[in-house]
């Protein structure tokens, strides 16, 4: 059985980590940040488990919102899975740790708390459809890049633990796509997405937030979101605005979908702080000027 545990990152719904019980003892797919370690660990002990415990980590990706305790359990003696590009990474995070450094300055102990590492011994990078069998279970690893290139889902039967690839749907709200840079692909992401929809899933889990069971409709509203997204970006910049101007334009129109949708104030702070606008554009003009600089070039 797959539990959400909700960690409670400055709002309920923003971060998720994931408990499955098999007869070889917990897992943890997703850990969430290390500064949400302690409630994660108080989640796990509420189910009857400890940190120590826990003897296999999955992390979809190396984001810090998704990895960023991975080393909390590897002290405890832990196994983490994660991509092979994002496994060095966990074994050295000063690249990781210094680029996000320049994003959130001095926000960075309070939104992630602590830096620390995964020894090489106990990080396990799998490869596209490797499986791992635990206590009844097999879990197979998907390569899923779109959101990042370093980007696993992974399939327990009819559910997938997601990671971001899926998008970000909190409560009654619409599916988004966080498009935060550097690895944003669209023509990826969209054969990610395609690649799921063959899988006869039942249950997809986000980790922003929780199960969702109307699969097809779920991601067929995620794709069309990701291009309107994009398209929105490229007619921007085509006419040559700034980030500066383009920030508050785009966080005015997440903003006006939720709202359209019947969200109130409070759910919408919830999808911001989970998947935040400004973010998504940095991830987009990235796209649109690096993969894509004939489409966004002004005609003189």
């Amino acid at each position: 059985m797959i539990h959400t545990l909700d960690l409670l990152d400055r709002a309920p719904r923003v971060i998720a980590s994931f408990l499955l019980e098999t007869s070889e003892g917990p897992v943890v797919l997703e850990t969430g940040p290390e500064s949400r370690f302690e409630t994660l660990a108080q989640a796990l002990r509420e189910k009857g488990y400890a940190p120590q415990d826990v003897r296999h980590v999955f992390v979809t990706h190396i984001h810090l919102d998704h990895a960023g305790a991975a080393w909390r359990f590897a002290e405890h003696g832990a196994t983490v899975y994660a991509h092979p590009k994002g496994a060095p990474h966990l074994i050295d995070p000063s690249k990781l740790w210094a680029s996000a450094s320049r994003i959130y300055g001095d926000q960075m102990e309070q939104l992630w708390g602590r830096m620390g590492y995964v020894p090489q011994a106990q990080v396990r990078a799998l490869e596209d459809r490797e499986r791992v069998k635990i206590g009844g279970f097999t879990i197979e690893a998907l390569d899923t890049p779109g959101h990042a290139s370093h980007h696993h889902a992974y399939r327990i039967d009819s559910a997938l633990i997601a990671g971001d690839v899926a998008g970000v749907r909190i409560g009654r709200g619409p599916v988004l796509p966080p498009c935060p840079p550097p690895d944003i692909h669209i023509e990826t992401w969209q054969q990610s997405l395609a690649r799921l929809r063959g899988l006869g899933l039942e249950t997809l889990y986000l980790t922003h937030f929780g199960p969702v069971s109307e699969v097809r409709e779920h991601l067929a509203a995620l794709e069309a979101r990701l291009l309107d997204w994009a398209d929105w970006m490229r007619r921007r910049l085509k006419a040559g605005k700034t980030r500066e101007q383009i920030v508050p334009e785009f966080e005015a129109y997440v903003t006006d979908e939720l709202h359209a949708a019947g969200l109130s104030d409070e759910e919408v702070r919830e999808y911001e702080y989970a998947d935040p606008a400004w973010m998504s554009v940095d991830g987009l003009m990235r796209y649109w000027t690096k993969h894509r600089p004939e489409a966004v070039a002004r005609v003189s």
